[in-house]
């Protein structure tokens, strides 16, 4: 008895580390894997629903596991199997957060990608085509279409499926039982006659006897075991308190099977009724007494039960404990993750800051009055600047120059320029409202004084702002260079006019010569005599003209 009841707790305690979330709790649907298998440690199972990599990666965490990682052939050839007959297409645990900085590392295998455990082990890849663009976060499928190609694309499209990795120590082979048949099924929801590698709290039944087992240190330990591992292997219901082993009892009107102790029998005469207990009786000794499930505990009229106190937000049941819940294992932040007791923070790579309107994501940051921007090393004419900042090519180079706004005259009365933004202000006497007009206080005499206000200040990003305001990048505003613009292109279509207009009047008269001259050809030059009313008109404009 003593050994069994040393078995309860390690046991427990490493089925569990295996088990993780499978099973889900009351009210969320139970997800369960379409097949699976087993090689030495670990074991890959198949899901088929449709999910965003996010919440793919969310679904495998909630099953006590990850995104499958693909770091060998040997891998490669897990996916080939369990994808045998499956025409789906389906997320794998790599992907790429967004910007460049990775890009330009130098070649890797993985290029700028990551497993979804953070790292870069193994040098096995399997790329369909050479890398996309990098200003997106990107992540990673698989399909038999396309060979069991890895595929790069969006992280927020649906796929089809996906597949989990489970990692476990001391596995278990089959059960030895001549002559007897024996199905398995594993704490993930799957199993099979034929299992050669089976995680710890795998269970094992004979067909012939009904006896139970389960895989505990890399042994096959017979039921009843500890009641919060698949209820003990029995058949019904299990029991056990600190002073005694498990133990299986049964429904009104069945007693346990003596023989293998887990599967129930009918029984004419029922000690159970009359206790009327809320949740189930067992034996103690040569009588009966009611107990309660996992979670609830006895209420002191000996058959009611009453729920007791569960974990708090960001911390899971492990045993009689509350343990931190790591977060950052489903991988929220879009670069980096810090997991804090009970939570997690959210942080960005250098030249980044986080994202205001989601503090989840980030977003570029330059703080200064210039930065090189940040250029796709797959496309160097795509290049990206924080809000507030224009870029200016110099040479091969691409810069960020702070933009004036305050020469945009976006503000009604004052206005300061900060780095990648700017602030609204108001003479006294006005207040700030909707973030850069000024209104005019009804209670204060505005002949008084001058000056600014220390109202609400509105900027474009999340610059702090600096004594004095950044220098322009150019003498000429936007209005006045749009004018510059329309004033050159009227001239042009003017002088395209005039030239066209000139062309077409030298043509007619050029050919109203030709005319003239074959028909003095033709017929001979004859003197012609105006008239003398013609005449004496002639005479008056040569006479004006001198």
């Amino acid at each position: 008895m003593r050994a069994v009841r040393g078995l309860c707790a390690p046991l427990l305690l490493l089925v569990l580390s295996v088990l993780g979330g499978t099973g889900g709790t009351g009210g969320t649907e139970v997800l369960r894997p379409s097949s699976g298998t087993c090689i030495e440690n670990q074991c890959f199972t198949l899901f088929h629903r449709t999910n965003t990599f996010m919440d793919a990666q969310d679904a495998c965490t909630e099953q006590g596991a990850h995104l499958m990682t693909v770091r060998s052939p040997a891998a490669h050839d897990v996916i080939t199997i369990l994808l045998e007959n499956v025409t789906d297409t389906l997320w794998i645990g790599l992907h790429a957060p967004g910007g460049c900085e990775g890009a330009t590392a130098p070649p890797h295998p993985l290029r700028d990608f990551r497993w979804v455990t953070s790292d870069q082990d193994g040098n096995f890849s399997n790329w369909l085509s050479p890398p996309g663009a990098c200003d997106a976060p990107r992540c990673v499928t698989v399909s038999q279409e396309k060979n069991f190609r890895w595929v790069e694309g969006p992280c927020t499209v649906h796929a089809e499926g996906f597949l989990c990795e489970h990692s476990f120590s001391e596995p278990c082979g089959p059960l030895h039982a001549p002559g007897d048949t024996v199905t398995y099924v594993t704490p993930l929801d799957f199993g099979g006659v034929s299992l050669q590698s089976l995680p710890p709290g795998s269970t094992a039944t004979r067909t012939r006897s009904e006896s139970t087992y389960v895989c505990f240190s890399g042994q096959w330990q017979q039921a009843p075991w500890n009641c919060e591992v698949h209820e003990g292997g029995c058949e019904y219901r299990c029991v056990q308190d600190p002073h005694s082993p498990p133990s299986c009892y049964c429904p009104p009107g069945h007693t346990v099977n003596p023989n293998n102790r887990v599967t129930c029998e009918p029984q004419e005469d029922d000690p159970c009724a009359a206790l009327t207990c809320a949740h189930f009786c067992h034996k103690e000794g040569d009588t009966y007494a009611c107990a309660c499930d996992q979670g609830f505990q006895l209420a002191a009229d000996g058959s009611s039960c009453v729920d007791f106190n569960d974990c708090r937000d960001g911390y899971t049941s492990s045993g009689d404990q509350c343990v931190d819940r790591d977060e950052c294992a489903q991988a929220p932040c879009e670069q980096m993750c810090t997991n804090t007791p009970g939570s997690y923070t959210c942080s960005c790579y250098d030249g980044y800051i986080k994202d205001p309107k989601d503090p989840k994501k980030c977003a570029l940051h330059c703080g200064k009055e210039e930065c090189p921007a940040e250029c796709d090393p797959n496309n160097r004419f795509q290049c990206y600047c924080p809000s507030g900042y224009v870029s200016e090519e110099r040479g091969d180079e691409v810069f960020c120059l702070d933009m004036d706004e305050c020469s945009f005259f976006y503000c009604d009365q004052l206005c300061t320029n900060t780095y990648g933004g700017y602030e609204c202000r108001c003479s006294p006497g006005f207040t700030l409202v909707d973030v850069f007009k000024c209104v005019k206080n009804q209670d204060e005499d505005t002949d008084e004084g001058s000056g600014v206000t220390a109202d609400p200040t509105f900027t474009t990003s999340q610059a702090v702002p600096l004594p004095r305001p950044t220098r322009k990048p150019s003498g000429v505003t936007r209005g006045g260079l749009a004018g510059i613009i329309v004033c050159t292109a009227v001239c042009v279509v003017l002088l395209v006019f005039l030239v066209h207009h000139l062309v077409n009047r030298r043509g007619t008269m050029g050919e109203g010569e030709g005319h003239a001259f074959k028909a003095a050809e033709t017929h001979g030059l004859n003197q012609v005599i105006p008239p003398p009313a013609t005449r004496e008109t002639l005479k008056m404009i040569m006479g004006h003209a001198q």
